[in-house]
Protein backbone atom coordinates (compact mmCIF):
# COMPACT_ATOMS: atom_id res chain seq x y z
CA UNK A 1 0.00 0.00 0.00
CA UNK A 2 1.29 3.56 -0.99
CA UNK A 3 1.55 6.27 1.62
CA UNK A 4 1.14 9.59 1.12
CA UNK A 5 1.97 12.15 3.36
CA UNK A 6 1.00 15.77 3.53
CA UNK A 7 2.34 18.78 5.35
CA UNK A 8 0.92 22.52 5.24
CA UNK A 9 3.33 25.68 5.44
CA UNK A 10 2.11 29.25 5.39
CA UNK A 11 1.69 30.61 1.77
CA UNK A 12 4.23 33.19 0.24
CA UNK A 13 2.74 36.41 -0.07
CA UNK A 14 5.43 38.25 -1.96
CA UNK A 15 6.20 42.03 -0.05
CA UNK A 16 4.83 44.97 -1.80
CA UNK A 17 7.49 47.38 -3.52
CA UNK A 18 7.11 50.91 -3.17
CA UNK A 19 9.43 52.44 -5.90
CA UNK A 20 11.32 55.80 -4.89
CA UNK A 21 12.77 55.58 -8.15
CA UNK A 22 12.06 59.01 -10.57
CA UNK A 23 11.03 56.78 -13.18
CA UNK A 24 8.50 54.83 -11.35
CA UNK A 25 5.84 55.48 -13.93
CA UNK A 26 4.54 52.73 -15.99
CA UNK A 27 6.83 53.80 -19.39
CA UNK A 28 9.83 53.66 -16.98
CA UNK A 29 8.54 50.52 -15.56
CA UNK A 30 8.44 48.87 -18.83
CA UNK A 31 11.96 50.53 -20.21
CA UNK A 32 13.76 47.91 -17.43
CA UNK A 33 11.72 44.84 -18.72
CA UNK A 34 12.00 45.69 -22.35
CA UNK A 35 15.99 46.70 -22.38
CA UNK A 36 16.51 43.64 -20.50
CA UNK A 37 13.91 41.18 -23.07
CA UNK A 38 15.82 38.32 -25.20
CA UNK A 39 12.53 39.03 -27.29
CA UNK A 40 12.74 42.10 -30.06
CA UNK A 41 10.82 44.74 -28.30
CA UNK A 42 10.90 48.17 -28.54
CA UNK A 43 9.39 51.24 -26.25
CA UNK A 44 8.67 54.69 -27.36
CA UNK A 45 7.19 57.83 -25.42
CA UNK A 46 4.73 60.01 -26.49
CA UNK A 47 6.77 62.38 -28.41
CA UNK A 48 7.89 58.99 -30.36
CA UNK A 49 11.49 59.46 -28.73
CA UNK A 50 12.58 55.29 -28.09
CA UNK A 51 13.10 54.93 -24.37
CA UNK A 52 13.94 51.30 -24.38
CA UNK A 53 14.92 48.78 -27.25
CA UNK A 54 16.05 45.12 -27.18
CA UNK A 55 19.14 43.98 -28.53
CA UNK A 56 16.96 41.56 -30.53
CA UNK A 57 14.40 43.98 -31.75
CA UNK A 58 17.73 46.35 -32.77
CA UNK A 59 18.80 43.31 -34.63
CA UNK A 60 16.03 42.54 -36.29
CA UNK A 61 14.77 45.94 -37.04
CA UNK A 62 18.91 46.46 -38.48
CA UNK A 63 19.81 49.34 -36.07
CA UNK A 64 22.93 48.89 -34.51
CA UNK A 65 23.24 49.18 -30.64
CA UNK A 66 20.37 49.87 -28.84
CA UNK A 67 22.93 52.50 -26.33
CA UNK A 68 23.05 54.80 -29.82
CA UNK A 69 19.35 55.08 -30.06
CA UNK A 70 17.75 55.61 -26.32
CA UNK A 71 16.13 59.31 -26.46
CA UNK A 72 16.28 59.57 -30.00
CA UNK A 73 13.17 60.07 -32.07
CA UNK A 74 12.36 56.62 -33.53
CA UNK A 75 12.07 57.62 -37.24
CA UNK A 76 15.60 59.50 -36.74
CA UNK A 77 17.56 56.88 -35.24
CA UNK A 78 18.15 54.76 -38.83
CA UNK A 79 15.13 52.91 -39.04
CA UNK A 80 14.42 52.86 -43.04
CA UNK A 81 10.92 51.44 -43.79
CA UNK A 82 9.74 50.42 -46.97
CA UNK A 83 6.82 50.06 -48.89
CA UNK A 84 5.56 46.68 -50.62
CA UNK A 85 5.66 47.73 -54.08
CA UNK A 86 8.50 45.74 -56.15
CA UNK A 87 10.19 49.55 -56.18
CA UNK A 88 11.06 49.38 -52.27
CA UNK A 89 10.05 53.24 -52.03
CA UNK A 90 10.83 54.75 -48.23
CA UNK A 91 7.40 55.03 -46.58
CA UNK A 92 5.45 58.97 -46.96
CA UNK A 93 4.65 59.89 -44.27
CA UNK A 94 0.60 59.49 -44.15
CA UNK A 95 1.87 56.24 -44.25
CA UNK A 96 4.54 56.77 -41.45
CA UNK A 97 1.61 57.70 -39.26
CA UNK A 98 0.34 54.39 -39.58
CA UNK A 99 2.91 51.87 -38.63
CA UNK A 100 1.71 50.24 -35.40
CA UNK A 101 3.82 51.62 -32.63
CA UNK A 102 2.94 55.45 -33.82
CA UNK A 103 -0.86 54.09 -34.24
CA UNK A 104 -0.90 52.64 -31.18
CA UNK A 105 0.38 55.84 -29.61
CA UNK A 106 -2.58 58.48 -31.90
CA UNK A 107 -4.96 55.58 -31.16
CA UNK A 108 -4.84 54.79 -27.52
CA UNK A 109 -5.78 51.06 -28.92
CA UNK A 110 -3.73 47.98 -30.18
CA UNK A 111 -2.36 48.47 -33.33
CA UNK A 112 -0.59 45.80 -35.34
CA UNK A 113 0.76 45.49 -39.31
CA UNK A 114 3.37 44.49 -41.07
CA UNK A 115 6.53 46.33 -41.87
CA UNK A 116 8.92 46.37 -44.41
CA UNK A 117 12.65 47.57 -42.82
CA UNK A 118 15.44 47.77 -44.94
CA UNK A 119 18.58 46.11 -44.62
CA UNK A 120 21.56 47.70 -43.27
CA UNK A 121 23.91 46.80 -46.27
CA UNK A 122 22.97 45.77 -49.86
CA UNK A 123 24.03 42.71 -49.38
CA UNK A 124 21.29 41.75 -46.84
CA UNK A 125 17.85 41.36 -47.95
CA UNK A 126 15.02 43.70 -46.39
CA UNK A 127 13.36 42.11 -43.82
CA UNK A 128 9.54 41.73 -43.19
CA UNK A 129 7.95 41.83 -39.49
CA UNK A 130 5.05 41.75 -38.26
CA UNK A 131 4.53 44.11 -35.24
CA UNK A 132 2.20 44.15 -32.44
CA UNK A 133 1.78 47.19 -30.71
CA UNK A 134 0.06 48.93 -27.42
CA UNK A 135 -0.54 51.97 -25.51
CA UNK A 136 1.60 52.82 -22.58
CA UNK A 137 -1.09 54.61 -19.54
CA UNK A 138 0.34 56.83 -17.27
CA UNK A 139 -2.68 57.85 -15.18
CA UNK A 140 -4.88 57.11 -17.90
CA UNK A 141 -3.10 58.96 -20.72
CA UNK A 142 -1.16 57.57 -23.36
CA UNK A 143 2.45 58.11 -22.16
CA UNK A 144 3.91 55.86 -24.76
CA UNK A 145 3.61 52.97 -26.93
CA UNK A 146 5.01 48.89 -26.61
CA UNK A 147 5.72 46.95 -29.70
CA UNK A 148 6.88 43.32 -29.83
CA UNK A 149 8.09 42.20 -33.45
CA UNK A 150 8.35 38.95 -35.21
CA UNK A 151 10.09 38.26 -38.83
CA UNK A 152 8.00 37.04 -41.10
Amino acid sequence: MAHVELSLSEAFVPAARASTEPESDNVGQWSSTVSRADEPCLLIDADTRVVAISTAGCELLCLGEPAGLIGRPLLDGGLRLLDFTANRGELTEAEIDKIPPLLALSSGRLARGLLRVQAASANSSDATVDAISTPVLTDGTVAGSLTFFSEV
